[in-house]
């Protein structure tokens, strides 16, 4: 029932080094990417606002090697599916417990790569939450892949090396799977990676277009902002709390950034900010040294519409309430009047249509 030769422990070990070197990658820059989105208190001051791009290598990480796994996965399963056939079904409590092991860890994989993917188009056909059930398969995936692995440490020891007798069509076959992940993963990454841009076919974002030379995830009019009041006034809530308008933010020092916008889905893309340091409209109003920040935008609702901002980055000079963006007032897609721009943070803590900022 299945003659190829390549249903066989070998080509599967294979495989298995490099479907788990990715699976690892993918779960570390996720869980990564977890705590900076909703860090533990006991986590959240040492948070690092440096390197600038930190979050745009390890989410770009996260979604390269995410995409990478796929057709791994397929090749390392298709080399033991006849076992899916073997019978008995179960030779003893132990066998079960081992196959059912593989069940579950096969399940969380699949499922946690098949979300993950429509993640980076935003497309959520599911009931459930994304981004908590993501988080919780990775751990499971995670764990049931350690085990399997402790599981099956004498058969991979025996298949670790290169036999003497090669089997026929082995090398083409993973040759092929080489060529397969290598294509995917060039023609996706180019939506975080620089100089991958021209290979850029098969990813949902190309970093230099959009408004502005933005892409954009949540636009004015999905937020409600479209139109922001005449009276529009930035709260600055502190010891000597204030109120500015749009004039007043313009005629107070302005100050450069270049920095990315690195989002969950896997893009990023570099604009230069011009705007007000947060640190400065700290210190104007009396807020003590090391304090954190709590800023509220004016759509209605939003999983992010209040975003809690760390000392550290509220006092990094390049954090910045950004006026402008590329050397245009920012459109109102882009967070027009005001929105936030700071250093190794995920795009949904960069807030825009900024109202209020209070010191905490």
């Amino acid at each position: 029932m299945f003659p190829s030769p390549l249903h066989e422990p070998r080509t599967t070990v294979v495989l298995g080094r490099w479907l788990g070197a990715a699976v690892l990658v993918c779960f570390l820059t996720g869980l990564l990417s977890h705590l900076l989105q909703e860090p533990p208190a006991w986590l959240s001051g040492l948070l690092p606002a440096r390197p600038v791009n930190g979050y745009r290598v390890t989410q770009g990480l996260h979604v390269i090697s995410g995409i990478a796994a796929i057709p791994l996965l397929g090749a390392k399963l298709w080399t033991v599916y006849p076992r899916l056939f073997e019978w008995p079904p179960a030779r003893s409590v132990l066998h079960a417990l081992e196959r059912l092991g593989i069940a579950v860890l096969v399940a969380a994989v699949l499922l946690e790569l098949f979300t993950g993917l429509l993640n980076t188009l935003q497309w959520y056909p599911w009931p459930f939450p994304f981004r908590q059930t993501h988080f919780w398969l990775g751990w499971l995936a995670t764990g049931g892949l350690l085990v399997h692995i402790a599981a099956k440490a004498p058969l991979i020891a025996r298949n670790w090396r290169r036999p003497r007798v090669p089997v026929p069509g082995r090398r083409a076959f993973l040759v092929s799977v080489t060529a397969a992940t290598g294509a995917v993963t060039l023609t996706t990454a180019g939506q975080t990676v620089p100089w991958l841009q021209r290979l850029d076919l098969l990813a949902p974002r190309r970093p230099g277009t959009g408004s502005q030379g933005l892409p954009v995830n949540r636009t004015a009019a999905q937020a409600g902002t479209v139109s922001v009041p005449a009276d529009w006034r930035l709260e600055v809530v502190g010891p000597r709390p204030y109120r500015l308008t749009l004039a007043d933010l313009r005629r107070l020092p302005q100050h450069e950034a270049v920095l990315p916008i690195s989002c969950v889905e896997g893009w990023s893309a570099t604009a230069r900010w011009r705007g007000v340091r947060i640190t400065d409209l700290l210190a104007r109003a009396g807020a003590p040294p090391g304090s954190a920040v709590r800023v509220t935008s004016l759509e209605a609702d939003g999983p992010y519409r209040i975003m809690e901002m760390p000392a550290q980055y509220a006092r990094d000079p390049l954090t910045l309430l950004a006026l402008r963006v590329n050397g245009e007032t920012l459109n109102p897609d882009h967070g027009f009047p005001a929105r936030i721009v700071a250093p190794n943070r995920p795009g949904v803590l960069q807030t825009k249509w900024v109202v209020r900022i209070e010191v905490i």
